[in-house]
């Protein structure tokens, strides 16, 4: 019986931070804007407020096929990986690109003590309504 504790115990303690990386922490999402491109039939342009408390971050995702990102930081430091690529840090100021089909694996503020904030402006779909889509 104490093995068997034992086993759930440690099984418990590899698989927690997992499962728990998979909903968003301290991290809040607000859309600021979000107007059609009138010379873009179809497309429209929404800018929304991803603001991180400190130690807050988003589970890894992507976005609808449609939609092109532009990423400012514009408090702070977040930590960010697009597919494959490495594990960068980008402080105020600073700023990124996510084309259609790419995979955010980290999005993080970089500080477990300041908050952090982004603006990402996304050109998508105008029918799109989830903009961020849990990674499979």
């Amino acid at each position: 019986m104490r093995k068997l504790a034992i086993g759930l115990l440690f099984a418990t303690l590899i698989t927690g931070p997992v499962a728990a990386s998979d909903e968003p922490h301290n991290a809040k999402v607000t859309v600021v804007f979000d107007h059609a491109l009138p010379n873009v039939p179809g497309k429209s342009m929404r800018g929304v407020l991803v603001e991180y408390g400190p130690g807050g971050h988003n589970p890894s995702h992507t976005h609808p096929k449609s939609a092109f990102i532009y990423a400012t930081v514009i408090e702070g430091s977040i930590k960010s990986q697009i597919n494959d690529g490495a594990v960068k840090v980008y402080k105020t100021g600073e700023n990124w690109i996510e084309v259609p089909g790419d995979h955010h694996r980290v999005s993080a503020n970089a500080s477990d003590s300041e908050p952090a904030k982004i603006l990402a402006v996304f050109v998508l779909d105008t029918t799109e309504t989830k903009m961020v889509l849990p990674a499979k």
